[in-house]
């Protein structure tokens, strides 16, 4: 999305506005206009930020991004993946990892978060869900999951059979 028009048109309302001044009231404008940009655009970005997080909010199944490229933000729609077939039942959860019974699923209930990540590992955990027939969002609750159990992190992050030398006594 370009926002210098924008950036424009509050540049041309205040000079606008300080054309009914004295001289150096335009003299202030003029500076303050030339200075407008960063603000403006910042103010901006916060502001469709915002309107994205409010139509992710009460749009149910798709999400509404701006990222940045460079000074212009561009707004990214994911729609809902459509409904199909429900899929074979994933296999249980190695004990401990955050299954059903666990406490912190009792009640049912699930919170919502934004997950910024790299396209490179984006692109990895798409793939590893992909592997295990699991969408993204239970991938990744089975990864955190387990990550929090305690003394547990993934087992594919667990180093096992490492070679040691020394001395023991018995």
């Amino acid at each position: 999305m370009e926002l210098t028009p924008y950036v424009e048109a509050l540049r041309h309302d205040l000079l606008a506005a300080a054309g009914a001044g004295t001289e150096q009231t335009r003299e202030t404008a003029r500076l303050l206009a030339a200075s407008l940009d960063p603000s403006t655009r910042l103010c901006l970005v916060d502001a469709l930020s915002a309107l994205a997080a409010e139509v992710t909010t009460a749009w149910d199944g798709g999400s509404v991004e701006i990222r940045m490229h460079g000074r212009e933000p561009h707004v990214v729609v994911t729609a809902a993946e459509p409904f199909a077939a429900p899929p074979a039942p994933p296999p249980p959860p190695p004990p401990g990892a955050g299954g059903p019974g666990d406490e912190d699923h009792e009640d049912g209930t699930a919170a919502r978060i934004t997950l910024r990540l790299p396209e490179a590992l984006k692109t990895r955990a798409e793939r590893a869900a992909a592997t295990e027939g699991l969408s993204v969002n239970a991938w990744l609750i089975r990864a955190i999951a387990a990550a929090v159990q305690p003394g547990g992190a993934p087992t594919s992050q667990q180093h096992i059979g490492r070679r040691m030398t020394g001395y023991a006594r018995s």
